[in-house]
């Protein structure tokens, strides 16, 4: 049963191609919890195949999370803490596994590390598709907040891929 799901990940993952990888990671940086391990990993191994290039997957995965981010950055400054806490308590953010307690989590963290955590939360699991919350709540210069979320999704998209990478080779 695993084997058969792993090969639909694989058709799947080959079937969206680059653009997918893009579109799932900025998926997965956003407020919509998706599993960047079934997106790099498998297109990784596509790559250890020859069908995928793992270079240009490190890129749109670095690319796609640096834009579901933003996504979170911008929506967070223009719409405000009040809001976005009030958010937390509707039905639909439980859904997308989303609560006040996780986001006063990685507030907590954004205030303790400053404009760093937005490095160091991109590889901590729940605080990853939050960070660029409270980075938005304080408006952070953009350019710092590109530049620590590309690092910190690079370091992980790239240790993705090695293992997707390196599965495929045994």
């Amino acid at each position: 049963m695993l084997e058969s799901f792993f090969q639909v990940l694989l058709e799947f993952t080959e079937g969206m191609g680059y653009f997918g990888v893009f579109f799932l990671m900025t998926i997965e940086s956003s407020f919509i919890p998706f599993p960047s391990e079934l997106v790099i990993p498998p297109a990784a191994y596509l790559a250890s195949k020859g069908q995928m290039n793992i270079f240009l997957i490190i890129f749109f995965g670095i690319f796609g999370s640096l834009i579901g981010a933003l996504i979170n950055y911008y929506l967070a400054m223009f719409l405000g803490r009040p809001i976005i806490y009030s958010l937390t308590e509707k039905k639909f953010t439980s859904l997308l596994l989303i609560n006040s307690k996780k986001l006063k989590k990685a507030e907590k963290f954004f205030l303790k590390y400053g404009e760093f955590s937005t490095f160091t939360g991109r590889l901590i699991p729940v605080v990853r598709q939050l960070i660029s919350i409270p980075a938005g709540f304080t408006r952070m210069k953009l350019i710092p907040f590109m530049f620590y979320t590309s690092l910190g999704a690079g370091i992980w998209v790239v240790i993705l891929a090695v293992i997707g990478y390196t599965g495929g080779l045994i």
